[in-house]
């Protein structure tokens, strides 16, 4: 288990250790979960419900970006400053530097177009003792929980790349089957369990593919993969587009169309898939990445139906130039609402 793996486990096991010294007894421990767990649920339930009610009542919407926070970092296998990530994120949104419009005109002040549920609260939840397994279901269930209220569609705010299979697998399980996933990364995250962590950020997508959640995963910008990340590859029959051969590539890659025969499209986009020189805030740090605008081509000439997606791996502790990387994790949040809003 790695360094971070091991602290967040090591914490949990030391609180539960000392509600056993105290003779509390499990059943009470696993109530006292519940209840928090469904307190969280709930806020979020009802923040879906009232914006749902309000762009019904507005009409004309069949889809609206609906950011939802997942401030979990522990996931990490080297640092944990993802988890701070979502609140710069939505700052760096709303700066007054900027306007409120995206490239293709789209305002984001219509709700219409973007609206926020809020965060799921990931520390206070852990704080009870909660242990992934019954974690990463309550982040699947918060999403399942914005996609009852139509026409909201999730853009989740991480946190760290683990978020990416619970999110999948709750848009799958809520759609009634596949997604096709096109996947922005520096590297695969498709390791089979990561320092005895399967839970890692550096496994999220192994899981998603065991899981039957995606039809075809397309991963795009890897510069840092294994001889396992290739042969994971195979294994799943991802399409791996490495950075090496990235000019070969482009045209390809700037004209995809995915989503045709199946659910929709999930887009993932880790910040470390650009270059150092365009996002430094990162944990990874992996030169010879994309541009900024190889992104964005990548996104908005993608023909498909977009149905949810995360921007994820932003790390602010390591951001530098006045909040340079929150801003580009908030331009990708921006674009990504426009293709995600009709």
């Amino acid at each position: 288990m790695g360094g971070a793996a091991a602290a967040a486990a090591s914490g949990a096991a030391r609180w539960i250790q000392r509600l056993s010294a105290a003779r509390i007894s499990t059943e009470a421990l696993e109530r006292g979960q519940s209840r928090v767990i469904d307190a969280s649920l709930t806020l979020i339930r009802e923040r879906a419900k009232l914006k749902g009610e309000l762009l019904r009542a507005m009409g004309g919407v069949k889809a609206s970006a609906t950011l939802l926070g997942v401030p979990l970092g522990h996931n990490s296998s080297f640092l944990q400053g993802p988890a701070f990530a979502p609140p710069r994120i939505r700052e760096a949104i709303w700066c007054g530097s900027t306007n409120s419009s995206t490239e293709e005109g789209k305002e984001l002040n219509d709700p219409r177009v973007l609206t926020d549920v809020g965060d799921v609260p990931i520390q206070e939840i852990r704080d009870c003792g909660v242990e992934d397994d019954r974690l990463m279901h309550v982040i699947s269930d918060s999403v399942k929980t914005v996609m009852d209220e139509d026409p909201l569609r999730p853009l989740v705010l991480g946190g760290d790349h683990s978020i990416s299979y619970p999110v999948v697998r709750a848009v799958s399980e809520k759609l009634g089957g596949p997604v096709d996933i096109l996947h922005l990364d520096a590297h695969p995250d498709i390791y089979d369990c990561f320092e005895g962590n399967t839970y890692s950020h550096a496994s999220s997508f192994a899981r998603i593919m065991e899981g039957g959640y995606a039809r075809r995963l397309l991963q795009v910008g890897l510069r840092s993969i294994t001889k396992e990340g290739r042969e994971q590859g195979k294994r799943f029959g991802v399409e791996q587009y490495e950075m090496r051969t990235f000019s070969r590539d482009r045209e390809k890659l700037e004209n995809l169309k995915l989503g045709e025969g199946v659910k929709g499209v999930y887009v993932s986009v880790d910040v470390d898939c650009l270059d150092p020189a365009f996002a430094p805030g990162v944990s990874h740090i992996e030169p010879g990445g994309l541009s900024f605008r190889d992104v964005l081509n990548i996104l908005q000439n993608l023909q498909g139906d977009v149905v949810a997606g995360d921007v994820v791996e932003f790390n602010p502790q390591r951001d530098t130039v006045d909040g340079m990387t929150a801003m580009v994790a908030a331009k990708l949040v921006r674009e990504l609402s426009a293709k995600i809003s009709k």
